[in-house]
């Protein structure tokens, strides 16, 4: 597995807030109406410090939805549980399985790796 980018995700700072103007004159009636932006780290992460992110290099893991260049959110404080997508060590590699495993994958079942952490999101552009 061809990983690009890995590290823990960080808390991206307020961009604005809301409050009067600075200006001279009348405020705007609509600062009142300001809206936070959307912080998908605190969206999309429930345990920030056991929480990364690896982007995906290549496509062989196409038939779990998962393609070259998408982002996995891995948090490593979960429990690998039937239905889940994993990132696993295998023989020193980095790889993502999917547990029940496929059919032509039984044989995982056999081979040994080391649970790295359990994919919560797989963000990917349409």
């Amino acid at each position: 597995m061809d990983v690009i980018d890995f590290g823990p995700i960080k808390r991206a700072k307020p961009k604005h807030r809301a409050e009067v103007s600075m200006q001279t004159g009348f405020p705007s009636p609509a600062t009142h109406y300001l809206e936070r932006s959307i912080d998908l780290s605190e969206v999309l992460v429930k345990n920030k410090e056991a929480t990364f992110f690896v982007r995906i290099g290549g496509s062989a893991w196409e038939n779990l939805g998962i393609f070259k260049n998408d982002v996995l959110i891995i948090d490593r404080s979960l429990n690998f549980k039937q239905g889940k997508i994993a990132l696993v060590i295998k023989e020193g590699d980095f790889d993502v399985i999917k547990y029940p495993f496929a059919e032509e994958n039984k044989k995982e079942k056999k081979e040994t790796f080391e649970l790295w952490g359990v994919v919560t999101y797989v963000i990917h552009s349409l």
